[in-house]
């Protein structure tokens, strides 16, 4: 999933958005604190996606992405809420490999009323229902949507190719509500 600077902009300002709103909620705390419960699978049994789950952060303000040379795993960003929660999930992952397939190759896929578990370090599994998905150019990425209303939002690209680029020139969303944990 190759990366364009302005989208990976549009991610970083979300984020910290959302970081941000979080500290304001928690009564003004000095600092948003790391969670000590992270997720560490995602099992999606319609795609038959079985994946396990990295961190993923921020780095010279570009949003970290899974590396290409582990294409079955996706990536939780840890700025976001950890699914479960209340707030914004985000879970990023590949949709393909110079040569295969990756994790979120099947993700446009997904329809309606599908579930969509994640486990959690805690031994609880926070299990959500697909509300909607969107396929949306990246430079029309809604930041606002993504990461300010509650949910569990999984990312990928989508589209044509743009080879000049060597990225695609949209993404896949999926929105999804919390049903239980």
């Amino acid at each position: 999933m190759a990366e364009s600077s302005r989208w990976s902009w549009i991610i970083v300002a979300g984020v910290i958005t959302g970081a941000a709103m979080v500290a304001l909620q928690k009564g003004g705390q000095d600092a948003v604190v790391a969670p000590a419960v992270v997720p560490s699978r995602i099992d999606i049994p319609s795609l038959g996606i079985k994946a396990p789950l990295m961190k993923l952060g921020v780095t010279d303000g570009q949003l970290d992405l899974p590396p290409f040379e582990k294409p079955d795993a996706a990536g939780w960003v840890k700025e976001s809420a950890v699914p479960g929660d209340p707030g914004s999930a985000v879970i990023l992952g590949h949709v393909d490999t110079k040569t295969d397939p990756a994790v979120f190759y099947k993700l446009k896929e997904m329809r309606e009323g599908q579930v969509i578990k994640v486990a959690r370090s805690d031994g609880k599994v926070a299990q959500y229902r697909v509300d909607s998905i969107e396929q949306v150019r990246k430079d029309r990425f809604p930041a606002d949507k993504v990461y300010l209303q509650d949910g569990l939002r999984l990312i990928t690209c989508g589209g044509t190719f743009d080879w000049d680029k060597h990225e695609y020139r949209d993404n896949v969303i999926v929105y999804a509500t919390l049903v239980k944990t």
